[in-house]
């Protein structure tokens, strides 16, 4: 399991000109899924970022977290982060979960991360053509990948 983390001044997700999420400080999260996630990269990457010291403090130091400033979230559903680009231009998406398979774990990632958080989690909606817009602040842009723990 990929994400890219943003940290936003805002964040929203349109789909067909109607806007389905919309936060303020917080976090967008890219979420991508191959067939080998499970439960445990769910909960390495919730705790991960929820965790995470990325947020200023009173003296202007990275040294909070989503759960310390009491930040929002939007996590979007992103197959292309696992792209293949070695060979040639096309990319290749082959090493993506499936719907089947992502689904019920992008859904068990957004409950396990609500959980964490203590609050609503705002999403995109899985497999749609969306449109996503930021504010990125900083900018701080990390990316985790739950197979690289070390």
């Amino acid at each position: 399991m990929k994400t890219v983390i943003q940290r936003v001044s805002k964040a929203s997700v349109t789909i067909h000109k109607n806007k389905v999420a919309e936060i303020e400080a917080g976090l967008l999260i890219l979420l991508g899924i191959v067939p080998e996630d499970t439960q445990e990269d769910i909960d390495f990457l919730v705790r991960k970022i929820a965790n995470l010291r990325i947020f200023n403090d009173e003296n202007n130091v990275m040294n909070n977290s989503l759960l310390n400033i009491n930040g929002e979230a939007i996590v979007v559903s992103q197959f292309t982060l696992h792209a293949a680009t070695k060979k040639g231009n096309r990319p290749s998406y082959i090493k993506a979960a499936k719907p089947e398979i992502a689904i019920p774990l992008y859904e068990d990632f957004i409950k396990t991360l609500e959980k964490e958080l203590n609050k609503k989690v705002q999403t995109g909606t899985f497999g749609a053509d969306m449109k996503v817009e930021l504010l990125n602040d900083g900018p701080v842009t990390i990316i985790i990948d739950s197979k690289n723990k070390e």
